[in-house]
Protein backbone atom coordinates (compact mmCIF):
# COMPACT_ATOMS: atom_id res chain seq x y z
CA UNK A 1 0.00 0.00 0.00
CA UNK A 2 1.52 3.02 -0.97
CA UNK A 3 1.88 6.16 1.79
CA UNK A 4 1.29 9.81 -0.36
CA UNK A 5 2.97 11.53 2.16
CA UNK A 6 6.22 10.27 1.61
CA UNK A 7 8.93 12.83 -0.55
CA UNK A 8 12.00 12.80 -2.09
CA UNK A 9 14.51 15.39 -1.74
CA UNK A 10 17.37 15.50 -4.81
CA UNK A 11 20.18 17.62 -2.59
CA UNK A 12 23.34 18.74 -4.04
CA UNK A 13 26.07 18.53 -0.87
CA UNK A 14 28.71 20.71 -2.43
CA UNK A 15 31.92 19.75 -1.94
CA UNK A 16 31.02 17.83 1.02
CA UNK A 17 32.09 20.49 3.18
CA UNK A 18 29.73 21.19 5.79
CA UNK A 19 30.76 24.70 5.18
CA UNK A 20 29.36 24.64 1.75
CA UNK A 21 26.58 23.22 2.48
CA UNK A 22 23.00 25.49 1.88
CA UNK A 23 20.75 25.93 4.88
CA UNK A 24 18.05 24.10 3.01
CA UNK A 25 20.52 21.22 2.67
CA UNK A 26 21.46 21.46 6.62
CA UNK A 27 17.85 21.36 7.44
CA UNK A 28 16.70 18.67 5.38
CA UNK A 29 19.64 16.11 6.18
CA UNK A 30 18.68 16.96 9.87
CA UNK A 31 15.08 15.38 9.51
CA UNK A 32 15.83 12.97 6.69
CA UNK A 33 14.05 9.45 7.19
CA UNK A 34 16.61 7.50 4.80
CA UNK A 35 19.52 8.96 3.19
CA UNK A 36 20.45 7.74 -0.40
CA UNK A 37 24.17 8.92 -0.87
CA UNK A 38 26.81 9.15 -2.82
CA UNK A 39 30.45 8.00 -1.88
CA UNK A 40 32.26 11.76 -2.14
CA UNK A 41 29.43 13.64 -0.04
CA UNK A 42 31.92 13.76 2.56
CA UNK A 43 31.36 11.99 6.29
CA UNK A 44 30.47 15.01 7.84
CA UNK A 45 27.22 15.75 6.25
CA UNK A 46 26.10 12.24 6.47
CA UNK A 47 26.23 12.76 10.53
CA UNK A 48 23.83 15.34 10.35
CA UNK A 49 21.19 13.06 9.86
CA UNK A 50 18.94 11.32 13.30
CA UNK A 51 20.39 8.21 14.80
CA UNK A 52 16.66 6.30 13.74
CA UNK A 53 17.59 7.41 9.55
CA UNK A 54 18.55 4.70 7.52
CA UNK A 55 21.15 4.81 5.58
CA UNK A 56 22.31 3.65 2.28
CA UNK A 57 25.84 4.48 0.27
CA UNK A 58 25.36 4.00 -3.62
CA UNK A 59 28.53 4.41 -4.47
CA UNK A 60 29.24 7.11 -7.72
CA UNK A 61 32.99 7.28 -7.39
CA UNK A 62 34.41 7.55 -10.62
CA UNK A 63 36.59 4.20 -11.57
CA UNK A 64 34.96 2.30 -8.66
CA UNK A 65 32.15 -0.01 -8.17
CA UNK A 66 28.67 1.32 -7.70
CA UNK A 67 25.20 0.80 -7.52
CA UNK A 68 23.17 0.57 -11.23
CA UNK A 69 21.50 3.72 -11.83
CA UNK A 70 18.54 1.83 -11.69
CA UNK A 71 18.52 0.25 -8.64
CA UNK A 72 18.78 3.61 -7.40
CA UNK A 73 15.37 4.88 -8.84
CA UNK A 74 13.92 1.68 -7.27
CA UNK A 75 15.33 2.42 -4.23
CA UNK A 76 14.02 6.34 -3.96
CA UNK A 77 10.72 4.82 -5.36
CA UNK A 78 10.13 2.16 -2.41
CA UNK A 79 11.20 4.64 0.28
CA UNK A 80 9.26 7.17 -0.91
CA UNK A 81 6.09 5.08 -1.37
CA UNK A 82 6.74 4.06 2.41
CA UNK A 83 5.87 7.32 3.19
CA UNK A 84 9.19 8.63 4.27
CA UNK A 85 11.27 11.67 3.62
CA UNK A 86 13.71 10.57 1.53
CA UNK A 87 17.25 12.73 1.05
CA UNK A 88 18.97 11.33 -2.21
CA UNK A 89 22.50 13.11 -1.35
CA UNK A 90 24.64 13.94 -4.12
CA UNK A 91 28.17 15.63 -4.17
CA UNK A 92 28.39 19.22 -6.15
CA UNK A 93 24.90 20.44 -7.51
CA UNK A 94 22.29 17.74 -8.38
CA UNK A 95 21.64 19.34 -12.18
CA UNK A 96 25.76 19.44 -13.17
CA UNK A 97 26.74 15.58 -14.28
CA UNK A 98 24.38 14.23 -11.44
CA UNK A 99 22.32 11.83 -13.31
CA UNK A 100 19.15 12.96 -11.77
CA UNK A 101 16.89 12.77 -14.99
CA UNK A 102 16.71 9.02 -14.75
CA UNK A 103 16.10 9.68 -11.04
CA UNK A 104 13.22 12.23 -11.58
CA UNK A 105 11.38 10.59 -14.25
CA UNK A 106 11.06 7.22 -11.88
CA UNK A 107 9.42 9.36 -9.30
CA UNK A 108 7.26 10.68 -11.75
CA UNK A 109 6.35 7.82 -13.43
CA UNK A 110 5.56 6.57 -10.05
CA UNK A 111 3.73 9.13 -8.30
CA UNK A 112 6.20 10.00 -6.01
CA UNK A 113 6.72 13.96 -4.90
CA UNK A 114 10.43 15.66 -5.41
CA UNK A 115 12.20 18.45 -4.67
CA UNK A 116 15.52 18.97 -6.56
CA UNK A 117 17.89 21.63 -3.55
CA UNK A 118 21.08 23.39 -5.31
CA UNK A 119 24.23 22.75 -4.41
CA UNK A 120 27.07 24.03 -4.64
CA UNK A 121 28.84 22.42 -7.95
CA UNK A 122 32.66 21.41 -7.99
CA UNK A 123 33.55 23.02 -11.40
CA UNK A 124 33.31 26.40 -9.58
CA UNK A 125 34.09 25.69 -6.04
CA UNK A 126 37.11 24.02 -6.49
CA UNK A 127 38.87 26.57 -8.70
CA UNK A 128 37.71 29.66 -6.37
CA UNK A 129 39.23 27.96 -3.11
CA UNK A 130 42.52 27.66 -5.07
CA UNK A 131 42.65 30.84 -6.17
CA UNK A 132 42.15 30.48 -9.77
CA UNK A 133 39.23 32.85 -10.88
CA UNK A 134 37.32 31.31 -14.25
CA UNK A 135 37.06 34.41 -15.60
CA UNK A 136 39.15 37.24 -16.02
CA UNK A 137 38.57 40.87 -18.07
CA UNK A 138 41.18 40.35 -20.25
CA UNK A 139 42.33 36.25 -20.09
CA UNK A 140 38.99 34.75 -19.74
CA UNK A 141 35.52 36.20 -21.14
CA UNK A 142 34.13 33.13 -21.14
CA UNK A 143 34.42 29.18 -19.90
CA UNK A 144 33.41 25.83 -20.66
CA UNK A 145 32.68 23.04 -18.09
CA UNK A 146 32.44 19.65 -19.39
CA UNK A 147 32.70 15.63 -18.15
CA UNK A 148 36.16 14.47 -19.60
CA UNK A 149 34.92 10.98 -18.47
CA UNK A 150 34.76 9.90 -22.55
CA UNK A 151 37.33 12.33 -24.26
CA UNK A 152 35.98 10.93 -27.78
CA UNK A 153 32.38 12.34 -26.97
CA UNK A 154 33.80 15.74 -27.01
CA UNK A 155 34.24 18.54 -29.75
CA UNK A 156 37.68 19.05 -29.24
CA UNK A 157 38.40 21.26 -32.28
CA UNK A 158 35.85 24.18 -30.86
CA UNK A 159 36.62 23.58 -27.11
CA UNK A 160 40.14 24.35 -27.86
CA UNK A 161 39.17 27.68 -28.69
CA UNK A 162 37.70 28.61 -25.95
CA UNK A 163 39.94 30.71 -23.16
CA UNK A 164 39.16 28.48 -20.11
CA UNK A 165 38.19 24.94 -19.61
CA UNK A 166 36.90 23.28 -16.76
CA UNK A 167 36.74 19.64 -16.34
CA UNK A 168 35.07 16.98 -14.33
CA UNK A 169 35.82 13.36 -14.30
CA UNK A 170 38.96 13.40 -16.41
CA UNK A 171 41.74 12.44 -14.13
CA UNK A 172 41.89 9.03 -15.77
CA UNK A 173 42.21 10.60 -18.92
CA UNK A 174 44.16 12.84 -18.60
CA UNK A 175 47.37 11.78 -21.35
CA UNK A 176 44.29 11.55 -24.20
CA UNK A 177 43.27 15.57 -23.07
CA UNK A 178 46.73 17.06 -23.05
CA UNK A 179 46.70 15.00 -26.67
CA UNK A 180 43.56 16.44 -27.63
CA UNK A 181 44.68 19.59 -26.90
CA UNK A 182 48.06 20.05 -28.34
CA UNK A 183 46.68 18.60 -31.30
CA UNK A 184 43.83 21.00 -31.76
CA UNK A 185 46.48 24.13 -31.06
CA UNK A 186 47.04 24.90 -27.35
CA UNK A 187 50.95 25.11 -26.71
CA UNK A 188 53.02 23.53 -24.46
CA UNK A 189 52.83 26.05 -22.12
CA UNK A 190 49.33 26.22 -21.67
CA UNK A 191 49.03 26.71 -17.65
CA UNK A 192 46.87 23.89 -16.08
CA UNK A 193 46.01 22.81 -12.78
CA UNK A 194 44.30 19.46 -11.32
CA UNK A 195 42.75 20.17 -7.84
CA UNK A 196 41.97 17.30 -6.25
CA UNK A 197 39.58 16.58 -3.29
CA UNK A 198 38.48 20.48 -3.31
CA UNK A 199 37.11 21.69 0.37
CA UNK A 200 38.34 18.76 1.91
CA UNK A 201 41.63 18.80 4.52
CA UNK A 202 43.01 16.26 1.91
CA UNK A 203 42.87 18.98 -0.69
CA UNK A 204 45.95 19.02 -3.37
CA UNK A 205 46.96 20.99 -6.42
CA UNK A 206 49.25 20.49 -9.52
CA UNK A 207 49.84 23.17 -11.31
CA UNK A 208 51.78 23.42 -14.33
CA UNK A 209 51.26 23.10 -18.27
CA UNK A 210 49.86 21.21 -20.89
CA UNK A 211 53.70 20.42 -21.48
CA UNK A 212 54.52 19.39 -18.21
CA UNK A 213 51.52 18.11 -16.44
CA UNK A 214 51.81 14.61 -17.13
CA UNK A 215 55.14 14.65 -15.86
CA UNK A 216 54.22 16.17 -12.87
CA UNK A 217 51.39 13.75 -11.48
CA UNK A 218 53.06 10.85 -12.65
CA UNK A 219 51.75 8.08 -10.01
CA UNK A 220 50.08 10.47 -8.20
CA UNK A 221 46.45 9.66 -7.01
CA UNK A 222 44.23 12.29 -9.02
CA UNK A 223 40.62 11.07 -8.53
CA UNK A 224 38.62 12.89 -7.61
CA UNK A 225 39.80 16.07 -9.19
CA UNK A 226 38.69 19.35 -11.43
CA UNK A 227 40.97 19.73 -13.98
CA UNK A 228 41.38 23.62 -15.21
CA UNK A 229 43.19 24.61 -18.44
CA UNK A 230 43.80 28.47 -19.76
CA UNK A 231 45.67 31.51 -18.83
CA UNK A 232 43.81 32.00 -15.94
CA UNK A 233 45.28 29.34 -13.75
CA UNK A 234 48.30 31.36 -13.99
CA UNK A 235 47.20 33.63 -12.05
CA UNK A 236 46.95 31.78 -8.85
CA UNK A 237 50.01 32.96 -7.24
CA UNK A 238 48.52 36.29 -6.80
CA UNK A 239 44.84 35.36 -5.92
CA UNK A 240 45.25 32.47 -3.53
CA UNK A 241 44.84 32.61 0.42
CA UNK A 242 46.87 31.86 3.12
CA UNK A 243 45.08 28.70 3.49
CA UNK A 244 45.18 27.52 0.27
CA UNK A 245 47.73 23.87 -0.04
CA UNK A 246 50.44 25.19 -2.38
CA UNK A 247 51.00 24.08 -5.16
CA UNK A 248 53.18 20.35 -6.34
Amino acid sequence: MTDSSGKVYLVGAGTGNLAHLTLQAHQLLTQAEVLIYDALVGEALVQLVPLTCEQIEVGKRGGQPSTPQAEINQLLVKHCQRGKQVIRLKSGDPFIFGRSTAEIQALTAAGCAFEVVPGLSSALTAPLLCGIPLTDPVLSRCFAVMTAHEPDALEWEALSQLETLVMLMGTQQLPEIVEQLLRHGRSLETPMAIIRWAGQPQQQIWTGTLGSILRQTEHEALSPAVIVVGAVVALRPYLQSANSPSAS
